[in-house]
């Protein structure tokens, strides 16, 4: 995903039918979304680990 995410920025960067100001609008907005993703991911990953971590205690309850 991230690799299309450069694809797409560069094909924005390099587009000349795009005026200058929009260009850096939809650069900006973006870049905000991949951020967002890496934090989505993020939290994911932590809460895959914690998961793991209290997995068995809800089995021994008899929860999962």
């Amino acid at each position: 995903m991230k690799e299309k995410i450069e694809k797409a920025i560069e094909k924005i960067e390099q587009a000349e039918h795009i005026e200058p100001e929009k260009k850096s609008l939809i650069l900006e907005k973006i870049r905000e979304w991949k951020e967002e993703d890496e934090a989505i991911s993020e939290i994911a990953l932590k809460l895959e680990n914690w998961w793991m971590e209290v997995e068995p205690i809800f089995a021994e309850l008899g929860l999962v």
